[in-house]
Formats: C-alpha cells, sequence, structure tokens
C-alpha cells in the first residue's frame, strides 16, 4: 500500500466536514423554526459521509458539453476542485517507470487495523446494549392498548420506548400507568408514536452505522447528538400541538427521568432523549410555536442543496473540458510513395506553431505516446511505410501538448483502438560492479569535463541532458552531462530494446561518454567494445538479466489512413 492511497478518504472527510459545517450554519438561520428542518438538516449532514463527491464527480465527468470549446478553462469549477480535494498530490507519470516492488509503507497498514479494531469494538457495544433491549422484550408481557403498534409491559426498569425499526414496539416499564396520571401517559404515549410516524428508528439504525464506520471523526459523534436533541424537539411540538398541556407533558418527562433509566441504545426512540433534558423542558414550559418556514428560508434550503448537488457534477464536467486533448490547428499526414524521394529523419522538425516529421508509423508513435518501440506491440515495424506530416499548431505549445496534438492526429487518421496492459518482460538490472563504481560525482559549482573527441560540443543547455550518437558505422556512442543513474538506464533501455532497472542505488549526478558496438545498427566491421562490456570497464557497472512487471501499449487495430 502506499500512502498516497489514503487521499480519496483525506478528501472525502475533508468535504464531509466542509458539508457539516455548512449544515451547522443553515440551523443557525433556522433556529426559530420547526425542529423536525433542522433534524432534516443534520441527517443530510450526517449522510454525508456515506456518499463519496467522487460519484458525482464521476458522474459529471461523463456529461457532454458541446457549446464548450477544449481549451476552455472554467476558473472557478477547478477552484471548487482544489478546495474540495485538497489532499490530491499531483500525478506525475513517467512513461519509462515499470511497476517496480517497492519498500512497504506501514502507515496505512497500521491505520487500516486500527480502524478495524475500533468499528469492532463500537459494534460490539452497539451489539450487547441491543441484546438487553431484546431480552426486556421477551420477558414482557404484551399490553392492550388502542395504538397501531404492539406494546410490551416488562420487569426492566427502563424507560418508555420504540424498539424495533420495521416492526416496531412500544416498551413501557411495569407499573408506568399507576405513576402517572392519566394525562401524563397519554403525553407519553403521543410521544413514542411520533417517533413511530417519522421512522426515527431507522434514521438512528443509520447514524450508527455512520457512527461505527466513521467513529475516528469527532464530528460524527456531535452530529448524532444534534440530531437526538432535534428528533425529541420535534416530537415535543407535535405533542403540544395535539395536547395544547405544555405543564402536564413537562411532568410526565420529569417523573419518568425520575422513575427510570434512560434507553441505553441510540436505536430506541425514549421519551427523555437529547442531552441537554433542563433546556428541553424549558422549551416546552414556553410552549412556543415555532415558525414555519418562510419563502426566504425555503429558497435558501433549495439554493444550498442544489450547489450541494450540483457542484461535484460541475468539478467532473470542468476536468473533462480542462484535459480535453489539444488538435493541431491544420494536419496533413501522406504517404511517402519512395522513402528516397523525401528524407527521413530520427526526430521532427519543429518550428514555432509548426511540427513536420518524415517517418514510419512505429516511430510516430514512440514520439505521440513516449514510449520505447519495444514498449509498443501490434504495430508492423518491418513494412517499410513512411509518412509525412505537415502540421500547424500553438506557437507556445509545449512539448507534452504537442506528443498529445500528434496522438489524437494518428487515433483519427490510423483509426487506432489499444489499450494499455502489465506483462512480465525479460530486461536488465543495472548494478554497481563487484569492483564498485568508476563514476565521479558531479559537484555543483565544478567545472565540467570536456565532451568526448568523438561528440562535437554542445550547447550549454544539455546540461543535465543524456544523448546518444552514432560516431561511425555499427556504432553508438552515449554521452552523459550532469546526469543520474536513472537517466543513463532509461537511455540503455533504448539501446537495447529491452527495460533496465536502475538498482545501483546511485543517487549522484555524473558525467560520462562512451562507444559501444550497436545494438540496433549492428556491423562486422565495427571496432568497438560490447555495451556489457564498457559499461563494466569504463564506468564500473554491470547489466544483470531479469524480468519484471512492464506496462506496454497494445495496438488492437488500426488501418491505412486516407491521405488529406
Amino acid at each position: 500500500m502506499n500512502p498516497a492511497y489514503l487521499s480519496p478518504l483525506a478528501n472525502h472527510l475533508w468535504q464531509s466536514t466542509l458539508f457539516a459545517a455548512i449544515a451547522g450554519l443553515l440551523t443557525l438561520a433556522l433556529r426559530d423554526n420547526r425542529a423536525q428542518v433542522r433534524h432534516g438538516v443534520w441527517l443530510a449532514a450526517s449522510w454525508k459521509f456515506l456518499i463519496p463527491f467522487s460519484v458525482l464527480i464521476s458522474l459529471g465527468g461523463h456529461i457532454q458539453w458541446r457549446a464548450a470549446p477544449a481549451a476552455t478553462q472554467p476558473n472557478f469549477a477547478l477552484a471548487l476542485d482544489r478546495a474540495s480535494q485538497p489532499f490530491t498530490a499531483p500525478v506525475i507519470s513517467s512513461p519509462l517507470s515499470p511497476a517496480l516492488p517497492s519498500a512497504q509503507n506501514p502507515l496505512p497498514m497500521v491505520l487500516l487495523i486500527v480502524w478495524a479494531f475500533g468499528v469492532i469494538g463500537i459494534a460490539c457495544s452497539w451489539w450487547i446494549r441491543w441484546r438487553r433491549i431484546r431480552g426486556a422484550v421477551r420477558v414482557g408481557t404484551p399490553v392492550q392498548l388502542d395504538i397501531p403498534i404492539r406494546a410490551i409491559s416488562s420487569p426492566a426498569l427502563l424507560e418508555p420506548g420504540v424498539f424495533g425499526v420495521f416492526r416496531p414496539v412500544l416498551l413501557l416499564p411495569n407499573g408506568i400507568f399507576e405513576r402517572l396520571t392519566a394525562a401524563q401517559w397519554r403525553a407519553v404515549i403521543a410521544h413514542e408514536l411520533c417517533h413511530v410516524r417519522r421512522r426515527d428508528n431507522l434514521v438512528a439504525v443509520i447514524q450508527m452505522f455512520v457512527e461505527t464506520v466513521f467513529w475516528f471523526h469527532p464530528l460524527v459523534w456531535w452530529i448524532g447528538n444534534r440530531m437526538v436533541e432535534e428528533r425529541e424537539r420535534a416530537c415535543d411540538e407535535e405533542v403540544l400541538l395535539l395536547t395544547g398541556e405544555a405543564r402536564t407533558y413537562a411532568e410526565g418527562i420529569l417523573n419518568i427521568c425520575k422513575l427510570y433509566v434512560e434507553s441505553p441504545l441510540a436505536g430506541v426512540s425514549g421519551v427523555t432523549g437529547g442531552a441537554n433534558l433542563k433546556k428541553r423542558i424549558e422549551e416546552i414550559m414556553k410552549n412556543r410555536i415555532s415558525l414555519r418556514l418562510n419563502f426566504g428560508k425555503k429558497l435558501l434550503l433549495a439554493a444550498v442543496g442544489m450547489l450541494v448537488a450540483s457542484a461535484p457534477l460541475i468539478v467532473g464536467l470542468a476536468k473533462t473540458q480542462t484535459t480535453a486533448t489539444p488538435a493541431f490547428e491544420v494536419a496533413s499526414l501522406k504517404q511517402v510513395p519512395d522513402k528516397e524521394a523525401v528524407p527521413l529523419s530520427i526526430l521532427p522538425r519543429r518550428t514555432p506553431g509548426r511540427f513536420a516529421w518524415n517517418t514510419a508509423l512505429g516511430r510516430l508513435m514512440c514520439y505521440a505516446y513516449h514510449l520505447p518501440l519495444w514498449r509498443i506491440s501490434g504495430i508492423d515495424t518491418k513494412a517499410p511505410i513512411f509518412y509525412t506530416i505537415a502540421a500547424t499548431m500553438d506557437a507556445n505549445a509545449t512539448e507534452d501538448q504537442v506528443r498529445l496534438m500528434l496522438r489524437a492526429l494518428l487515433i483519427d487518421r490510423f483509426k487506432i483502438v489499444s489499450h494499455k496492459e502489465t506483462r512480465q518482460l525479460p530486461g536488465y538490472a543495472l548494478i554497481v560492479g563487484k569492483n564498485g563504481s568508476k563514476l565521479k560525482t558531479a559537484s555543483a559549482s565544478g567545472e565540467a569535463p570536456p565532451m568526448p573527441d568523438f561528440f562535437n560540443p554542445p550547447p550549454a543547455a544539455w546540461e543535465g541532458r543524456i544523448f546518444t550518437s552514432m560516431p561511425g558505422v555499427g556504432i553508438s556512442a552515449i554521452v552523459g552531462r550532469r546526469v543520474s543513474t536513472s537517466q543513463l538506464a532509461d537511455e540503455l533501455s533504448e539501446d537495447l530494446d529491452a527495460f533496465v532497472w536502475d538498482q545501483t542505488g546511485m543517487t549522484g549526478k555524473y558525467y560520462f561518454g562512451f562507444k559501444f558496438l550497436s545494438v540496433q545498427h549492428p556491423s562486422d566491421t565495427a571496432d568497438a567494445p560490447s555495451i556489457f562490456s564498457v559499461l563494466q570497464d569504463e564506468l564500473g557497472l554491470r547489466l544483470e538479466k531479469q524480468k519484471g512487471p512492464v506496462e506496454i501499449l497494445v495496438v488492437d487495430h488500426y488501418e491505412k489512413p486516407s491521405e488529406n
């Protein structure tokens, strides 16, 4: 596992926390309105923990917006994306990087184990409390009441409450009718039936699930407490509307608090629930009529709901627009009838605003996908067919953008269908020889050594780069100017047509230059050592055969392009 895998979870928790903060502000704006409205807001904040925004972002990514040009970058949507996903690290990919086995980071596994223990512990706690309530129901006796659910009288000294989700049961302690006046227990029964109509037990069970999964997030528990408070206040408001007897109802609740124990399970809706009983009694005694939502507050709730639902869709849509593949402004691609008629070139010719190349399809694919030819399967590289490309583009286009433009052109003209897959391929490990490395680390301020005599003096801008040449027939040369061994490994993979894994463990920057018998253009008359011996003799490095996972591009289908 890699710590980067934790970024989706971190983004989800951040989004849910931000959503809960918005919900808290809404409840403040709705403090004079009915409790069931605030309960609904807190309920949405809780359930947000179960709904990652990434699902809606993905859905937004499938929306086609034909009116938007590919170059358009909706800054608001991108800013929203960055704000909603601050823990997403930028993806930096190298097309020449294989899936090498690396040292495991223990942090994710440790966190997973801690989370699992927490889930198991809390789930066991809920189960033990549920068993206790279930036991009280089993030992109870039925009570005939004129209500739409079963009533059970139990010897357990638990407050009256509704137990069960789909087949709720009203659990009453023995003797409650003798300890409360008729008006008081009628108000209590009305309170419990309100819980049944609102399906508060189902909501409570879902909240228990949220608290179990996200037990480590304190905001989840705080939201749960707010939901219980608003749930009880909502039922209080309904009872007061039905009976109008605030004093009788408050006295009934206080008597139950004196005589019975509160239900130990949040999934049982009792009459004394709520963290601040004193404040609740004060609210009951005031018997203040809560205001219904006016048009302005309804509009506020609707606007917030639409914003929350549409924001991920906008982000997903923005990503599809900003990541749209760039294309050449004008492009011509034609098959060369005779390779002698048009001079071929190893690299494309680029000038500001123009791109031209005369080469084979395999070389075009290598450049477009930034891959060596041996990592592209399905292209007939032996067919002597060459193409000439002439295209215009933005003068400020970067190298990566030009590659994407060429890729889009090839897909359009050759009808290329491809996919990526990882295969176990033979390659080489670049390691330090038995006698140690002969490379000397280049100092930051040290003078650069002269170029080898077989290579023309390069411009200063070539510092930090590695490049090849053919100083003779059948002879290749590699020159590195203040480069790493990983860069050398990448270049060797080009010459050997196989992947080379850098396993030297060397982290410095080096100068070097050497000639060797060309692997790709061999010659029996060439006078040069092999790549294997020159690495050992001049650099103190060694190539050792090794197999490993390498991602390749598999071309499933392509066809001869129309000439235009």
